[in-house]
């Protein structure tokens, strides 16, 4: 059985996709980083001094002096995964354009038209597919 196993991860696309997950992990850590310790202080700097992980909307105050009590909508740790998104989003976009090339698209046949139901049929035809005629 292990055997059999070994041989699925190592012919299939199991590895390449286990692979695929592991960097795509650490590229999401990365990039966290990037937005919460290098793009977005700048930008909140810029706008008045603005830390955006701690922006919220306050719905219900802490009570007890209890942090943990208190009810917001943490817009601003909203906006950092945005952006993080973005950023994941445009480099996996980037990676794909790199490594995966479209194949040109055949051209498209000569078409002529039936006289009888004036369907198109491809030029070599010596039969209308909708009418079977003889062309």
């Amino acid at each position: 059985m292990w055997a059999e196993f070994k041989g699925f991860l190592l012919k299939t696309n199991a590895l390449a996709l286990a692979i695929g997950v592991i960097i795509g992990a650490a590229l999401g850590t990365v990039v966290t980083s990037l937005v919460n310790d290098i793009i977005m202080p700048p930008i909140g700097q810029l706008l008045g001094k603005v830390d955006f992980s701690q922006l919220k909307w306050v719905l219900t105050e802490a009570t007890g002096g209890d942090p943990a009590t208190e009810v917001a909508i943490r817009w601003g740790a909203f906006l950092n995964a945005v952006v993080s998104f973005v950023i994941v989003a445009f480099v996996v976009w980037r990676i794909s354009k790199m490594f995966i090339r479209e194949e040109p698209a055949a051209p498209a046949p000569e078409m002529k038209t039936c006289p009888f139901c004036q369907e198109l049929v491809p030029a070599a035809a010596t039969k209308c597919r909708a009418c079977t005629s003889a062309i």
